[in-house]
């Protein structure tokens, strides 16, 4: 997401070209401001916000997270149990760097998020990546879980709401995952993040509400989206599992002896939290009939489809479409070559499927953030390119 091609994009900038990055879901750029109760209380308590806090976070802060997840019916989630962070980034490098040795292997879904693959592979570990069904509405494929387990899985992650397809996963195919990790003792990573961004109805249920008490869960989640705060930098983790908590005593002292190491997340910030989560819940007028996000959300699926050769999965969450080019309209060999080509052509930038180690290049991600006409206009051109461009 941040490579090659968006080196391209700044350097036409810096020529005075005006790009349309249709590539970072960063709501801030694209009209949407964080509520203003948030930004009030931020400064009003950055007067007694200038040292360190706890390594693990602010207890006001902490506090609504446990009740959050009370809210939610992840059971045993007590302060102790919660680690705030530098955004989820953070806490998702932290994770790895504490459960995994040398060779340890983690379950990834493809597509992916591709920070948690880097922070794995980074950590001395190795993420394989299980497939998730295009044809059945980008779910995890339990046999391929099951097919890729070997005796060094460590754990399995769980995006949802997914980025980037935009998938939400019925509880079932949930309980099917935790079936999986419970039989082979997997600790299960639930990136949560987008489960307010919710579409047509939808709904979301937290993993932790569906696991069993000796099955351990950590579940992350945080302001950047839901509540447009994505450069405050603020999220947070929380740890389920009150039977499992005492078999993993070993990787979480080692989650607080990293949260020590780096003294403590960002303290202005975590004064939007309390706020945040027992507010009006703004993100409701964006997602519903009317709103933005899911006017935004509609036009783009219907002018994907309406590209020869191109289909998409409706998303039912999150900020994002994931859309498909079919190899036989196409013929693309390299993705990364199509949206460099895009960009130099339409200035629109574009990220490539293989960013999210889907295996074959045959897939983009869209960020459906920009104002439906702005959004039309590029898919319109998108669709032009495609029309006359071959590799």
């Amino acid at each position: 997401m941040r490579g090659p091609v968006l080196d391209h994009a700044k350097r036409l900038e810096d020529e005075g070209q005006r790009i349309l990055k249709l590539n970072i879901g960063n709501p801030a750029p694209f009209g949407f401001e964080a509520p203003e109760e948030i930004l009030q209380d931020v400064m009003r308590n950055l007067p007694t916000a200038q040292g360190y806090c706890d390594s693990k976070g602010l207890y006001s802060a902490r506090k609504a997270i446990m009740q959050e997840c009370q809210r939610k019916e992840i059971p045993g989630v007590g302060i102790e149990d919660i680690y705030i962070g530098n955004g989820v980034s953070e806490l998702i490098v932290m994770c790895m760097q504490a459960l995994l040795n040398d060779g340890d292997e983690v379950l990834i879904p493809a597509p992916d998020y591709p920070l948690w693959t880097a922070a794995a592979n980074l950590s001395g570990g190795h993420g394989v990546h299980y497939r998730c069904d295009e044809q059945a509405d980008w779910t995890p494929d339990i046999a391929d879980i099951r097919a890729k387990i070997t005796s060094r899985t460590r754990a399995i992650v769980l995006i949802n709401p997914n980025n980037p397809t935009g998938a939400v996963y019925p509880p079932a195919v949930v309980r099917d995952v935790l079936a999986v990790a419970k039989e082979h003792n997997l600790v299960v990573f639930s990136d949560e993040i987008y489960d307010k961004i919710l579409y047509d109805g939808v709904e979301h249920t937290a993993t932790g509400a569906l696991a069993d008490d000796d099955q351990l869960v950590i579940t992350m989640n945080g302001l950047s989206k839901s509540y447009r705060c994505a450069g405050f930098r603020s999220g947070w983790m929380t740890i389920s599992g009150t039977i499992a908590k005492q078999r993993a005593k070993d990787f979480i002292q080692g989650l607080t002896m990293l949260a020590s190491m780096r003294l403590c997340a960002n303290v202005p910030a975590q004064h939007a939290i309390q706020t945040a989560l027992g507010g009006y819940q703004s993100i409701n007028d964006l997602i519903l009939p009317g709103g933005r996000l899911l006017a935004q959300r509609d036009i783009t699926v219907e002018k994907l489809n309406a590209i020869p050769g191109v289909s998409c999965v409706t998303p039912k969450g999150a900020l994002y479409a994931f859309p498909r080019l079919d190899p036989k309209v196409f013929n693309i060999q390299d993705d990364q070559k199509l949206v460099l080509d895009l960009l130099l052509q339409e200035k629109i930038l574009l990220v490539q499927g293989t960013a999210f180690n889907w295996p074959e290049p045959d897939h983009v991600r869209i960020v459906t953030l920009p104002w439906a006409d702005q959004l039309g206009d590029a898919l319109d051109r998108f669709g032009n390119f495609l029309s006359r461009y071959r590799q």
